[in-house]
């Protein structure tokens, strides 16, 4: 059976807005978190994720009144992520309307947070995110928001987590985010091919054609967009049939 391919908007949250920047800098405000949360509801998003990106780098777990007032006006599955990194943070976040939460930083630093979590809250509500940045012919794995590079290569740690029971992973181009110039399909492609949980691709995305890329090229089972949601350049419906048209099975 073919599984329908997620269209997924993303908001980045600092200080209870929604920003977004280029290459994980350069932020600037796109709004209230509540407000575009219930718009991408309406207009048919598959699922919506929540990431408080500087949550890390300060220490502290995503701020859950937000998370609480975001759940309560989606009707899709909801992805939380920022500063996770304790099983109680996964039971915090789940119990105020979370569906999925995602794990970055705090896997690195303990990669059996990622194995506890799954045998805890199961496999399927655990994503571990990744923000990958080439150098030359090589991907390193980022941490804290983008700030600090670490000694893994991205296709080694996404398969140690996979190892660990991460049900999915959300693989971000920090070379392309923000870029409007598609989606690093070669990066996301070398790593589907051996992979067997679903990979969202993200960073980049700036036409229905670099979606449409995104699955023929880049072999992900979903695709994720900030910006051009945002500005409201595309909608979610015209992202649809746009795949429909190449034959790529789309939920309505």
């Amino acid at each position: 059976m073919t599984v329908a391919v997620r269209i997924i908007p993303c908001l980045d949250i600092r200080a209870g807005r929604v920003v977004k920047g280029v290459n994980f800098e350069n932020i600037i405000d796109a709004g209230d978190p509540v407000e575009t949360a219930e718009r991408y509801n309406a207009e048919g998003a598959d699922e919506l994720c929540f990431l408080d990106i500087d949550a890390s780098y300060e220490n502290r777990s995503a701020t859950l009144s937000t998370v609480e007032a975001v759940a309560s006006q989606v009707f899709i599955p909801l992805t939380v992520g920022g500063g996770v990194s304790k099983l109680q943070d996964i039971e915090r976040l789940l119990e105020k309307g979370a569906d999925k939460v995602s794990i970055n930083t705090s896997a690195i630093l303990d990669p059996s947070l990622v194995g506890n979590a799954a045998k805890k809250f199961g496999s399927q509500c655990i994503v571990v995110a990744v923000d990958s940045k080439r150098e030359g012919e090589k991907s390193y794995v980022y941490t804290h928001g983008g700030k600090n590079k670490t000694a893994f290569e991205t296709s080694a740690w996404i398969k140690i987590v996979e190892g660990e029971g991460a049900g999915e992973i959300l693989l971000t181009s920090m070379d392309r985010d923000g870029t409007k110039i598609g989606f690093d399909n070669e990066l996301t492609s070398s790593i589907a091919k051996d992979l067997s949980i679903p990979l969202i691709t993200s960073g980049g995305a700036g036409s229905i054609d670099h979606m449409i890329e995104g699955i023929t090229d880049g072999k992900a089972d979903a695709v994720l967009a900030a910006s051009i949601f945002h500005q409201k350049e595309i909608t979610i419906a015209a992202v649809k049939d746009g795949l429909a048209s190449k034959g790529i099975e789309v939920r309505l």
